[in-house]
């Protein structure tokens, strides 16, 4: 009888951990590619932190942000070149989450704005083309309250966001407009150009809604 019961418990036990690793494997994986305002450094919860919270255990995202990156492969400093946007590839995510443009503005790099459009649209194809067939997401930049460090509003309100406008239309990603959620809310800043910790949970939700969105809509089909 103690055999019995002994084997019984460990087919349980087997089961229940199989379960567990299949559930783990089915989970939806969000990487949040961006600079600075994605990696959220020095913030108590950054928005792919929240982001995290509010999706729930059915999904794991991860920040993939990394400070002063630009898009333009000609920056001073190309995301391309990083071994984090070779993590996100391998990484083979579900959903990509593109927060990139705002280090682009500065004289330096919008001097090869004539890359611009060619280069996000060669980026959001690279993950595109992945073998999972993520779905992805354009962020357009959050406002420039101040302009610093050679970031430009004037550049990131009218140049860089109609330019994020077409790359979704050419290349069907889904843009999230995180620009008209932030105007006149320069206090969800801790500088004029990155997010607070209060500015970091609404960039979350923002992108969140899109995401619930998009859900909701694939459900009904």
């Amino acid at each position: 009888m103690r055999k019995y019961v002994s084997l019984s418990f460990v087919i349980a036990a087997l089961m229940s951990f199989c379960s567990l690793s299949v559930s783990a494997q089915q989970k939806i994986k969000v990487a949040c590619v961006g600079n600075s305002i994605t990696e959220g450094y020095g913030l108590s919860k950054t928005y792919p932190m929240a982001l995290q919270e509010l999706m729930g255990e059915e999904y794991v995202v991860n920040n993939y942000g990394l400070g002063g990156r630009t898009l333009l492969k000609k920056g001073d400093h190309p995301y391309w070149n990083e071994e984090k946007y070779q993590e996100v590839l391998n990484w083979n995510p579900d959903i990509v989450i593109i927060k990139l443009g705002t280090n682009d503005s500065k004289p330096q790099n919008w001097q090869h704005e004539k890359d611009f459009k060619k280069d996000y649209t060669e980026f959001v194809k690279s993950f595109q083309n992945l073998p999972s067939k993520p779905k992805v997401y354009i962020c357009y930049p959050i406002p420039v309250f101040e302009d610093k460090w050679g970031i430009t509003e004037s550049i990131v309100k009218e140049e860089i966001i109609p330019t994020l406008k077409k790359v979704a239309k050419k290349t069907k990603a889904q843009p999230i407009d995180l620009y008209t959620p932030f105007i006149g809310k320069a206090d969800l800043t801790y500088d004029g150009v990155h997010p607070n910790d209060e500015g970091a949970a609404l960039l979350a939700n923002e992108v969140y809604q899109v995401l619930q969105v998009k859900s909701e809509m694939r459900a009904k089909k």
